[in-house]
């Protein structure tokens, strides 16, 4: 499938199968992931693929036995935002033309978004390149990961590619020296520059250090109904003597779902032991009953069993005014740590996704020994 961006065609792949005589599933692929999705709908010549987690879908028609054309619209940006598709059965690489594999870009790259702007970020590029010009990797920002990005290599110049049913990004880099200058494209909304050198010793600032609690507070304080209108506090008898994650999220996040994966994991290891959570959502919907059904598919797609709370609508004033004890949050999703005696022990921006390889994997690991040393603290 390519999604027409106007000056550039963004290519993804995707499996179409037919289950049974009449239901069809899909499975999307970006590098190592595959995202499963089974609300799809062919009508004669009607195409309805509707993505599983985000509020996105395809509509298209079936122009012959290889071709589908049509839109894809993401509510969540707004009932006229719809890219143009059109997806062609039968073609294996990722994006059109030759790729060789010949430009040396596996590594680690000190990279520069939007440098000199007021929108300037850095970042860590990771990139893997493998045969026949094949590329995969990502970048890693202070709130978190592009998660996983694929394409191809030829000669001095690379292309990139991901589609996750939120995203839709684009990136496009030539080696110039010894550095790389590149352009990222985000749907039909965002379009910035950026320029890379290769440095394995660059490290943005540390994750544990950029959201605080404000003087005078040293614990989490809140009250917010969960998705049945039941509210929930970490004041909550049933919280007494825990150890709590509480993760500030939004189901509207693909960094949230990554987190929101892991925490399930951790939960589900440890909550034998004393372990709880609690996912506070800011949503993008302003109707609450639409906000609370994303989170209901959110909580069913997930498997999730601890608690989500609603806490109102995905705005840094909205999050500051809910959440008065934190100083600001800067990134979605962001993870509280709290100790058996109610104390902020620590806190989390952002989250390196399974897309970042060995962030990822140290981050885990990290996370595991933090909460065991947290149940291993007396009960107050």
């Amino acid at each position: 499938m390519e999604l027409d961006l106007g000056t550039a065609s963004l290519p993804f792949q995707f499996d179409l199968q037919r289950k049974g005589d009449s239901s069809w599933s899909a499975t999307i692929h970006n590098a190592s992931e595959a995202i499963q999705v089974e609300d799809i709908t062919l009508d004669r010549d009607s195409f309805l693929m509707r993505m599983p987690l985000f509020d996105s879908e395809f509509r298209g028609v079936v122009q012959n036995d290889s071709t589908i054309t049509g839109e894809w619209a993401n509510h969540l940006k707004g009932p006229d935002y719809r890219i143009p598709f059109v997806a062609r059965a039968g073609q294996r690489h990722r994006f059109n033309g030759p790729a060789d594999g010949m430009g040396r870009f596996a590594g680690t790259w000190e990279t520069h978004f939007s440098a000199g702007t007021t929108d300037a970020y850095d970042a860590i590029g990771l990139f893997e390149q493998g045969p026949e010009g094949r590329v995969t990797g990502t970048f890693v920002t202070e709130t978190g990961d592009y998660r996983f990005l694929e394409g191809s290599v030829h000669q001095d110049s690379m292309r990139l590619s991901c589609f996750d049913g939120s995203h839709a990004f684009l990136f496009n880099a030539h080696i110039r020296g010894d550095s790389l200058v590149g352009l990222f494209q985000s749907g039909t909304h965002w379009k910035e520059p950026w320029v890379a050198v290769r440095n394995p010793s660059f490290h943005l600032r540390n994750p544990d250090s950029l959201t605080f609690l404000k003087e005078g507070y040293d614990m989490a304080d809140f009250s917010f109904p969960d998705l049945d209108g039941r509210m929930v506090s970490p004041h909550d008898a049933r919280y007494k003597g825990k150890v709590l994650l509480l993760q500030v999220m939004g189901s509207w996040c693909p960094n949230c779902v990554d987190e929101t994966r892991l925490l399930k994991d951790i939960h589900e290891q440890y909550a034998n032991r004393g372990l709880d959570v609690i996912a506070i959502a800011f949503e993008k919907y302003s109707e609450k009953e639409q906000a609370i059904d994303a989170l209901r598919r959110f909580r069913k797609t997930l498997g999730i069993t601890y608690p989500i709370v609603h806490a109102g609508m995905a705005t840094k004033e909205e999050a500051a005014n809910k959440l008065p004890f934190l100083d600001h949050i800067m990134s979605y999703p962001t993870c509280i740590f709290v100790d058996r005696a109610g104390k902020v022990r620590r806190i989390r921006t952002g989250f390196y996704g399974p897309g970042t390889g060995r962030h990822f994997e140290s981050y885990r690991h990290n996370l595991q020994l933090f909460v065991e040393q947290l149940l291993a603290e007396p009960v107050v």
